[in-house]
């Protein structure tokens, strides 16, 4: 195998690595418990890679690595953590900590809010507003830069919104605001 083959591997890998952009002139805002969530991420990989460096170090001193589960699945797992460090390593030096808890004006909709809202149909949905790197649909938290989000940021409550769907606009209503307590 070629160096030439190598080097463009490798680059290709890097760049598989790199943060996933947010729209020009946007910041990596993160709130407080999502940014140690991420730190509480890497640090769990980073004790990872060391039990598995030490699995492949006892595989490879069992000879054959070409039919070694332990050797080959080591290192594929390996690669894995490796690139998944470098990419919460990336995320966490563009991240910009935002607390909640000192937002002075609670009657309008910003970053760390959770807003209740009705749609046309009139089911409600409670979200609340987080950073790309945090985001858990599972649990009603969604990225600050999502259609949803975009559309209630500096909503105040009683006002309603349009939402951009691919069927088109759609009007939701803000029930409730509500920020984390101090």
């Amino acid at each position: 195998m070629s160096k030439a083959f190598t080097k463009e591997r490798e680059t290709e890998d890097d760049d598989a690595d790199a943060p996933e952009p947010l729209p020009p002139g946007l910041k990596n805002y993160i709130t407080p418990a999502g940014l140690a969530r991420l730190q509480e991420a890497l640090d769990r990989l980073i004790q990872e890679r060391a039990k598995v460096v030490e699995t492949v170090s006892w595989a490879a001193g069992n000879g054959d690595r070409s039919e070694n589960g332990d050797y080959i699945y080591g290192k594929k797992r390996l690669r894995e953590i490796d690139r998944r460090i470098r990419h919460i390593r990336k995320r966490l030096e563009i991240a910009v900590p935002v607390d909640p808890n000192r937002q002075k004006n609670r009657d309008q909709v910003f970053f760390g809010a959770t807003v209740r809202y009705a749609d046309s149909r009139g089911s409600e949905k409670t979200v609340r507003i987080v950073g790309v790197d945090e985001t858990r649909l599972e649990q009603g938290e969604i990225s600050w830069i999502s259609p949803v989000a975009r559309a209630l940021l500096k909503a105040y409550e009683g006002d309603t919104v349009e939402v951009r769907t691919p069927a088109g606009p759609e009007p939701i209503q803000v029930i409730e605001i509500s920020y984390p307590e101090s």
